[in-house]
């Protein structure tokens, strides 16, 4: 092959080649949107677990969020108190007031306190098992089922499942809220880390009925609800709740519930 049509023909391939590559820098900088600083300095003070506790699709859209005065710098549940300082400065805000929550599962009901109805031999699914007969094999319609839905959910493994019950290690856990989403009998909420009193059941049953499911059941008598000194109490279909922005932590509640399902929080057993 001649020497002289290989060098033109390798020119013209180098020539072509610069000549798209400045096509591309320039396009690149004519159809670029400007970053945002403040997005991006308040996306370096999260901690990128892209877990959605906050609301959003992710830290991505959060620090967006934050940037455009949509989000509180507090929003991200998974940084906390130390994110929520770092993005205020970055916002140049005064600190942001951070209460850190945790999960808590509304239900006393392990394996050695609950009836069973039938024993369950299938997918290892809360919500499969959840539409079930008698929504699973516990008595108790509205308990903890057991099989660890929301132990999967988690991805920071604060919870795990005891004794045919989910329960939540209060220091491991971030309030990311998927346990929330994922359980099918609606028994995980967000409550302040620092609240001292909760109830510790979610059926919605009669008292008698209670008593026959379970050995530590809200029976709905009201005794706490007409104890309660701040109204921060209330019974709705025979199942007791707290508010916790009006308790004050008495303990009158406690100390007057018959059934013994109104208990401290640092006093919950965590795995």
């Amino acid at each position: 092959m001649n020497v002289t049509v290989i060098l033109v023909a390798t020119v013209v391939l180098a020539v072509i080649g610069l000549i798209i590559g400045l096509l591309l820098g320039l396009a690149g900088k004519v159809f670029s949107v400007p970053s945002d600083e403040k997005i991006e300095k308040v996306r370096e003070c999260l901690p990128g677990n892209n877990c959605g506790g906050c609301g959003y699709a992710g830290c991505d859209a959060l620090a967006e969020a934050i940037a455009k005065g949509e989000a509180k710098p507090s929003s991200c549940p998974v940084g906390g108190a130390e994110a929520a300082r770092k993005i205020s400065e970055v916002m140049g805000m005064p600190a942001d007031n951070f209460v850190r929550q945790v999960a808590y599962v509304k239900c006393s009901g392990s394996c050695d306190k609950t009836r069973f109805i039938y024993n369950y031999q299938g997918a290892e699914s809360c919500y499969q098992v959840s539409l079930a007969p008698g929504r699973g094999a516990k008595a108790c319609a509205y308990g903890c089922l057991g099989l660890g839905s929301c132990a999967k959910a988690c991805p920071f493994q604060a919870i795990h499942v005891v004794n045919g019950r989910a329960v939540v290690s209060r220091e491991d856990c971030k309030a990311c809220g998927k346990c929330v989403e994922v359980c099918p009998h609606n028994l995980i909420e967000l409550i302040p880390y620092n609240a001292p009193y909760v109830v510790a059941c979610f059926s919605q049953e009669k008292g008698r009925k209670v008593r026959e499911m379970c050995d530590a059941g809200c029976i709905g008598c009201g005794i706490c609800q007409k104890n309660c000194p701040t109204g921060a109490i209330t019974l709705t279909n025979n199942i007791a709740h707290i508010d916790q922005s009006l308790c004050v932590g008495c303990g009158k509640c406690a100390e007057k519930c018959p059934a013994h399902v109104i208990i401290r929080q640092t006093a919950e057993e965590t795995a």
